[in-house]
């Protein structure tokens, strides 16, 4: 007889399929981080959600998933790849130039937010081991969130990596100190915990040894035969080995997983391994958010609705407060403490990790961990909001430092020229225009190229062009040109209308991102609008067919040709009465032969 077809794990495999499918595409249509997407298909079919009607409606069996603990080693195996991500980001020169960071603030940050909230949890009536564990597990934050979120280059996210990386690294003696907390530990709890750090230092250390020896030949035989699929499974094959070494150990596995990725950033294959191992970390990532979602019980927040709003709310307030205020005594810049701060606010994945192991102890009771449980996944869920929260707050902190910056030097009564934007653009811009003895004024929404560029003694000021007061104090009426050379079409646009109804004379002269981009800016009443992909295109064609031989008169006649076909295009696509100035730009244009 024929072997019975497994429908459950078919239609939980199509239910994760079918969501990263539908949620990924729609969510980035909306500009929305998909990580809410993925927790919010883990409420609607998990077994709070739709899963619970399963017996009314037996279809829904097919469309909801019907094994939540099957699915969980995937779940796993999502973080364990994104550790392994961030570690080929990293290198042990970078490791120890965060040293300070790591072991400095990553450990004050961690402890200082426990304390603090365990305090306040043995002052609601929970016993001090009790809130121990409390304050330990809801002090730490979410790797898997926080660094897609924000990466490991930016100054947020070398800090966030720093602290990040320290919580892993106390991940195991938080679980033996808990252990050696529970009412039954033997007094031998803290002899474990000293043998397994032991066998696991001895373990990282033969694992840097050996795998500086035997990856480069490893990857080497792999890529010999030219077959993506023998590099990928070597690829996976190193994250294996590496997260079981640790967990024989005692460690983590995902400590495993964060010290193979280092191993292959130091070697010649990491951009291949990186770009062939990237769809499995974003489905099985996804398939983590999913159980996230699952664990969230809706009746049992619309129940506890109040209790657990101020319980997300106090440890968001808590942790973002200690974090800003840790890296603002390590000397970072108010912004960038303010935006950290917020985005390491949520509880972590790992936070289930230490509850589960906190209720194993008998350190909290069950229905403690599942309150603590429902609160952690919605710190998760919200994350993305809190890294929108952060970059608000960073951005009014900049705003105010910008305030604080001296005076320009500059008569701004005088002619000059308005530059909006101060990028690669607006500098080649203003150094054209200084070439010339043309004064200008700049303006820019990054503090970090203000002040850079104030030391350098250029007249460039601070501010969001947004924000009408700002435009207001340009005087634009005592400007002889306006440059915009931001890459936002839509404020770009809006603010050309807006200054051309102000001064109707004023020269507008704007960057556009293509001919749909620059009709509209000709509308709203741009003096010239430069469509940037299609003249460097234009004059990436002249220089191969020059460079292939053709004769320098033909070429730029049909450069000529192309370029009153874009006019055409921009004309019609703008509704215009007469051709955009498009091309006279270019000296050699005006010079060409008759």
């Amino acid at each position: 007889m024929a072997a019975e077809f497994p429908t459950s794990s078919f239609s939980d495999a199509l239910v994760i399929l079918g969501a990263a499918g539908i949620v990924i595409p729609a969510f980035a249509r909306f500009r929305i981080s998909p990580v809410i997407g993925f927790i919010l298909i883990g409420l609607l079919v998990g077994p709070a959600g739709l899963g619970s009607m399963t017996g009314e409606a037996p279809w829904l069996h097919y469309v909801t998933i019907s094994n939540p603990q099957a699915i969980e080693p995937f779940a796993e195996f999502g973080i364990i790849l994104l550790l392994f991500s961030i570690g080929m980001e990293l290198s042990f020169r970078r490791l120890w130039s965060m040293r300070r960071l790591v072991f400095g603030v990553g450990a004050a940050e961690l402890l200082v937010s426990a304390a603090i909230i365990g305090g306040a949890v043995h002052l609601l009536g929970q016993g001090w081991s009790g809130s121990l564990a409390l304050g330990l597990a809801l002090a730490l934050s979410s790797t898997a969130l926080v660094l897609p979120l924000v990466g490991t280059t930016s100054p947020v996210g070398r800090s966030a990596l720093a602290m990040l990386l320290f919580e892993d690294l106390a991940i195991v003696p938080i679980i033996f100190a808990l252990g050696a907390l529970a009412p039954y530990a033997q007094q031998g709890g803290f002899e474990g915990l000293m043998n397994t750090l032991l066998l696991g230092a001895a373990t990282v250390a033969a694992m840097l040894v050996l795998g500086r020896f035997l990856l480069p030949r490893l990857f080497a035989q792999a890529a010999r035969t030219k077959s993506p699929e023998l590099f990928l499974a070597a690829s996976l094959l190193v994250v294996i080995v590496a997260s079981l070494a640790t967990t024989a150990a005692g460690l983590s596995p995902i400590m495993g997983a964060l010290i193979a990725g280092i191993l292959i950033a130091e070697t010649d294959y990491l951009s291949e391994v990186e770009v062939i191992t990237a769809p499995f970390r974003g489905l099985a990532l996804g398939i983590f958010l999913i159980t996230v979602g699952m664990s969230v019980d809706l009746r049992l927040v619309a129940a506890n609705w109040e209790t657990i709003l101020l319980a997300v709310i106090g440890v968001i307030l808590v942790k973002a407060l200690v974090t800003g205020l840790l890296l603002r005594l390590n000397g970072a810049r108010k912004s960038v403490a303010a935006e950290a701060g917020v985005l390491m606010a949520s509880p972590s994945e790992t936070t289930l990790i230490v509850l589960a192991a906190a209720s194993a102890a008998q350190l909290i009771r069950p229905e403690t961990a599942a309150f603590w449980q429902i609160v952690t996944a919605l710190g998760l869920t919200i994350t993305p909001l809190l890294a929108k929260l952060g970059q608000i707050a960073a951005r009014r902190v900049d705003m105010q430092a910008g305030a604080d910056l001296p005076p320009i030097g500059l008569d701004e009564d005088s002619p000059h020229v308005v530059i909006i934007g101060f990028g690669r653009v607006g500098r080649l811009v203003a150094e054209m225009l200084a070439a010339h003895g043309r004064k200008f004024v700049a303006v820019d929404s990054s503090i970090d190229t203000v002040a850079s560029c104030r030391r350098e003694g250029l007249p460039v000021i601070f501010g969001d062009v947004a924000r009408p007061e700002l435009v207001d104090r340009l005087n634009l009426g005592h400007a002889t040109a306006l440059v915009l050379t931001m890459d936002d079409p839509v404020l770009t646009v809006r603010l050309t209308k807006k200054v051309r109804a102000w001064c109707p004379n004023l020269i507008i002269v704007a960057r556009a991102r293509d001919a749909r981009h620059a009709a509209d800016l000709y509308r709203a009443g741009a003096t010239d609008a430069v469509p940037e992909t299609l003249e460097s295109s234009l004059q990436l064609s002249e220089a191969v067919l020059v460079d292939l031989g053709m004769a320098m008169g033909p070429v730029i006649a049909s450069i000529h040709e192309k370029r009153a076909e874009l006019r055409q295009e921009i004309m019609a696509l703008g509704e215009l009465e007469s051709e955009p100035p498009l091309g006279r730009r270019l000296l050699r244009d005006r010079l060409r032969p008759r």
